[in-house]
């Protein structure tokens, strides 16, 4: 089982991060909680300060475990998806794995295509206290 860490991260606005997996990735046009493979010795927190900073160019800070779900996809890996809710502290967006991104209420995050590991999340999201 792959262990993979993603991460719900917030702006001063309530808003959340999500990006859409570019061509040539696994799991391409979906979009997704961005984050990344947990290395050895690695846990989810130190993970996704890496992974953001690689992949987008971002400062986050990981504050809160958000839940994890188990996926086997298709011909593919069987995953566990760790996820946590981040702060976003700063930096400019530059996309690598993905095509595009956007900052998006929890309420309406429903209407994208996620991948499906990410699905529970979206789902638990959207029905938090709160959440318009």
């Amino acid at each position: 089982m792959i262990q993979v860490a993603a991460a719900i991260i917030y702006n001063n606005e309530g808003r959340v991060l999500i990006a859409r997996r570019r061509e040539g990735k696994s799991q391409a046009g979906l979009w997704e909680f961005p984050g990344g493979k947990i290395e050895d010795g690695e846990d989810a927190g130190a993970c996704l300060r890496r992974e953001l900073i690689e992949e987008m160019g971002i400062d986050i800070m990981p504050y809160e475990y958000f839940g994890e779900n188990e996926h086997s996809y298709r011909g593919g890996p069987h995953i566990r998806l760790i996820a946590w809710k981040a702060e976003y502290c700063g930096g400019e967006i530059k996309l690598t794995d993905h095509d595009d991104c956007r900052w998006e209420s929890p309420g309406e995050l429903e209407r994208y295509l996620f991948a499906p590991a990410d699905i529970p999340f979206v789902r638990k999201l959207a029905h938090e206290p709160g959440v318009q």
